[in-house]
């Protein structure tokens, strides 16, 4: 009689082996999330100008979210592990996380901290609902329908709370977003340090560098847009994004992906 991990085996794992670049492209698509998302709410939708339209970070959210949904089902229906699928769905969920943290912070009056608490209640809950549904929260098991589900909404909440942390470390701490960033890049470090040096459980040192690279992201990703006066380049968002997105998909064509295995 087959197990339940041969048969795990015998379908299609549409995510990518976790290799140094998915973390290289992971954290271009997350500040890429940032540069986007901030492009069309506050740029587009001018929230933070004086002409701002009213609900802009809830058209943003609304715009990304249809994007978001459109993506994962385009995902799901796929039969097998295709690289731009992958990184255009996880795309997807940054710039929805970027404008949706914005709307519970800003327009909610929610506060980073606030904000910040329930969206890792959030990440939390979805991936102990996961575990309980299927058994794991291992990226080896996206294979199935049910598990992309609880993969791609766990990597929303995930980008979501990302974008409310890195906000909370850069502004509400004064630490601006250089000092955010080598937080954030310290942890990450010594997340790998665990990796490589502990025998602490792959699968939540997976997803604690996963949720990581979120605030990182958008943390730089602020740096590189928001005004000298407020400690960022002041570039402009679209450029960024479009070189933000150029790069990615040099890094894909470059460099061939293969989908996850028990190997990573």
């Amino acid at each position: 009689m087959p197990t339940r991990d041969s048969n795990l085996d015998a379908l299609a794992i549409k995510v990518p082996q976790v290799t140094l670049l998915f973390w290289i492209i992971k954290i271009l698509a997350t500040t890429l999330g940032e540069t986007g998302g901030d492009a069309v709410t506050m740029s587009w939708l001018g929230e933070t100008t004086p002409e701002a339209k009213a609900g802009g970070y809830l058209i943003g959210t609304a715009i990304f979210g249809v994007i978001f949904i459109a993506a994962v089902l385009v995902q799901i229906i796929a039969k097998k592990f295709h690289p731009f699928l992958n990184w255009r769905t996880t795309v997807a969920t940054t710039t929805v996380g970027t404008t949706l943290a914005d709307y519970c912070d800003r327009s909610l009056g929610i506060g980073y901290t606030g904000g910040s608490a329930i969206l890792l209640s959030c990440v939390i809950g979805s991936l102990l609902i996961w575990c309980w549904s299927t058994g794991s929260i291992s990226i080896e098991t996206v294979s199935t329908p049910q598990v992309e589900i609880f993969y791609w909404v766990t990597i929303m909440f995930s980008q979501t709370l990302g974008t409310a942390l890195g906000d909370w470390v850069a502004d509400t701490n004064e630490m601006g977003y250089t000092g955010a960033a080598a937080v954030f890049g310290g942890l990450l470090l010594l997340t790998a340090l665990l990796y490589y040096f502990t025998s602490i459980s792959r699968v939540i040192l997976f997803w604690a560098a996963f949720i990581l690279t979120r605030p990182l992201g958008a943390v730089v990703g602020d740096f590189l847009d928001k005004p000298l006066a407020q400690g960022g380049l002041a570039l402009s968002r679209y450029t960024a994004s479009l070189t933000l997105l150029v790069v990615i998909v040099a890094l894909i064509l470059i460099f061939p992906q293969k989908p996850a295995s028990k190997a990573h």
